[in-house]
């Protein structure tokens, strides 16, 4: 029995640091891009911004879940968070760069361009995520 309560020790630590690391990820995206996510995904329903922030939101998710999976401590997670926060950034400053207007079109609801920052975050996630393993 006491390795049952230390592994559920150890989900709640890892599930309340992988909760605070996605709060963290969803301010300063929110900040990075030049639209406003959550003004356009309750006041207007914005499908696309839903579309492209949910992707983001997934791409850092599955990066968050392989730390969580290769790292032998909390000190470590934190580090490996870090890492996935800032190769998120770089996505999505990649998929502005290939695509110049993806604010304005995501502003304007355009699936399309929706679809691209999802694909692009959720690819590196995916692409960080095995990076991380040993």
């Amino acid at each position: 029995m006491p390795d049952f309560f230390s592994g559920l020790l150890a989900f709640a630590v890892y599930f309340t640091g992988a909760a605070g690391f996605c709060a963290i990820f969803c301010v300063v995206y929110t900040r990075v891009t030049r639209h406003d996510e959550f003004a356009l995904i309750v006041a207007t329903q914005s499908a696309s911004a839903a579309i492209a922030f949910g992707g983001s939101l997934v791409g850092f998710a599955i990066s968050l879940a392989a730390a969580i999976h290769h790292t032998g401590s909390i000190a470590e997670f934190a580090v490996w968070g870090v890492v996935a926060l800032v190769t998120q950034i770089i996505a999505y400053g990649l998929a502005r760069l290939a695509h110049p207007g993806l604010s304005q079109a995501i502003q304007e609801n355009v699936l399309s361009a929706a679809i691209w920052v999802a694909a692009v975050s959720i690819a590196a996630g995916l692409l960080s995520a095995a990076c991380m393993s040993p």
